[in-house]
């Protein structure tokens, strides 16, 4: 048993070593989707680097975690190439004592390192979930950082093996280190792992960590909130977020029914076998969980496939069938029981199509990483940030969009004045971190039209420039025309027009304003 113990550990840490290694050595980004996304997280490490604090100096409904990732990834490397994939490699190697902790001492050797696999994959694969391999990008990592944190915690049903294996000590640890995670990342799946314990204090011989878990959360949030002191700003940042996109509707569930249909199909054989075999109405309301959880969270998410609950909650009920199964001396030659000894295989087969993808994915990053492919995104700092074309080519907005990039970069350089506080009027401001300037305060990380702003929630312009000193308005643009609508008037009004192309506009704040601002 320890010997089997010991080499599933073995397995994890090597694997997990492995897929921080293939992110981290080759020091460089390759993107090919979602460019607009990925700047917002190079933004963010530079905000950290020049010393500004998520929420307090600029809006984010994102948790801070977000932004501390590749700001220490940019700490260590010096690269804002390196930044997210030399964060991502550290905290996939975080991740490994809970991990670690969590499946070998519920789950069976096989079932560990299979399900340990695919999470840690999930972790590192720098790929949107649900994307073809080709479609590179480090977009959204937080939502595979929240899947993870949720799936671990998920496993958490089952109770330890064996009386040697429980340790209330370090499950406690565990969970408080993943809630922590899930809420200073995205707080919806810290919320979705609190309902799960409070379900969860339903079992006995649970209740006792579950209980120290909560409260070492609770401790340690006080304690991140004495140093960051911005957590009630966040609240009103999420709520600002909640006011533009919270309403979802039917057909966008059923859409998401419709793209996860097969795992839904494979996880609910899972729970008819185990529910048929075990006879458990608490089995029941917990197949139910990982199903209603995970369909209210993928609705709030930018991607359509990918209910990682599914995967985590099959290898639980698959656990749960084989521990009957095995104390059931007298059932093992009926048929149901001949079926539930079959859900650890059907496991391995429900999780190796994705570990394969995912797989593939890293695999492809690193070997273009390593191999310097791509053209620069255009700013000088972004030399190893490189962009290379998906399957079929750039779209043509999209390439002017990288276009516009480059050419405001040298616009900015040109310009006879020194260069600070530069606002962009659109989805995300690439030059701050790409020229090495101080951003301004007061600002948000991004703007997405009608998903943390539009017409009736946004924030005052009074206060959104407040510190801005030069305001870049694209011709090109993500979503810069609604935003043009909105603030255009207070800018003319506000700034005057220094240089016009036929891809910016750019305006300064009055020299007298400056010059009282100096005195």
């Amino acid at each position: 048993m320890m010997r089997r113990l010991f080499s599933a550990q073995v397995a994890l840490l090597v694997v997990a070593a492995i897929c921080a290694a293939m992110l981290a050595l080759p020091g460089r980004t390759i993107n090919t989707a979602f460019i607009n996304d990925v700047l917002i997280f190079i933004d963010g490490a530079h905000r950290i680097a020049v010393g500004q604090v998520p929420n307090r100096d600029f809006h984010t409904a994102l948790g801070p975690l977000v932004f501390y990732i590749p700001a220490l990834g940019y700490l260590l490397s010096g690269n804002f190439g390196a930044a997210i994939p030399m964060g991502m490699a550290l905290l996939t190697v975080a991740f490994m004592p809970a991990m670690i902790r969590i499946l070998l001492s519920r789950l069976s050797s096989p079932s560990a390192i299979a399900l340990g696999i695919f999470l840690i994959l999930i972790l590192a694969v720098p790929i949107n979930l649900g994307s073809p391999v080709r479609l590179l990008s480090f977009a959204m990592f937080y939502n595979r950082i929240g899947w993870v944190a949720l799936g671990l915690i998920l496993v958490m049903y089952l109770t330890p093996r064996s009386e040697a294996a429980r340790n209330d000590v370090a499950d406690s640890l565990a969970t408080a280190f993943l809630l922590l995670v899930q809420f200073y990342t995205k707080a919806t799946y810290g919320l979705c792992g609190v309902a799960f314990l409070i379900f969860l204090l339903l079992d006995r011989q649970q209740r006792s960590w579950i209980l120290v878990s909560l409260l070492l959360t609770a401790l340690a949030m006080i304690v991140i909130e004495f140093f960051w002191r911005g957590t009630l700003q966040h609240i009103e940042d999420l709520r600002a977020a909640a006011r533009v996109s919270g309403d979802h509707d039917v057909r966008s569930i059923l859409k998401n029914v419709r793209e996860n249909l097969s795992d839904l199909v494979v996880f609910t054989v899972f729970a008819l076998v185990a529910f048929w075999h075990i006879r458990s109405l608490r089995d029941l309301l917990y197949s139910g969980f990982c199903v209603g959880a995970g369909l209210a969270i993928i609705n709030q998410n930018a991607h359509s496939w990918g209910i990682i609950t599914l995967y985590c909650g099959a290898a639980v009920l698959a656990e749960k069938a084989r521990r009957f199964q095995s104390g059931d001396q007298s059932a093992q030659m009926e048929r149901p029981a001949r079926l539930a000894a079959a859900l650890p295989l059907l496991l391995i087969f429900f999780l190796l199509p994705p570990i394969v993808h995912h797989g593939e994915a890293i695999a492809l990053h690193t070997a273009l990483a390593a191999e310097n492919v791509g053209k620069p995104l255009g700013p000088p700092l972004f030399e190893d940030v490189r962009e290379i074309d998906p399957p079929g080519g750039e779209p043509d907005f999209i390439q002017r969009y990288l276009d516009s990039i480059e050419s405001g970069g040298a616009l900015l350089q040109a310009l006879p004045i020194p260069l600070e506080r530069v606002f962009v009027l659109d989805f995300v401001n690439p030059f701050s971190a790409g020229l090495g300037i101080r951003p301004p305060t007061g600002d948000t990380a991004w703007f997405h039209w009608n998903r943390n702003i539009n017409e009736k929630a946004y924030i005052p312009p009074e206060a959104l420039f407040a510190d801005v000193k030069i305001v870049m308005v694209p011709k090109t643009g993500i979503n810069s025309l609604p935003l043009q609508e909105l603030y255009g008037p207070f800018i003319s009004k506000n700034f005057d027009m220094v240089q016009k192309t036929p891809e910016w506009t750019i305006y300064q704040r009055p020299q007298a304003a400056l010059e009282s601002e100096a005195r």
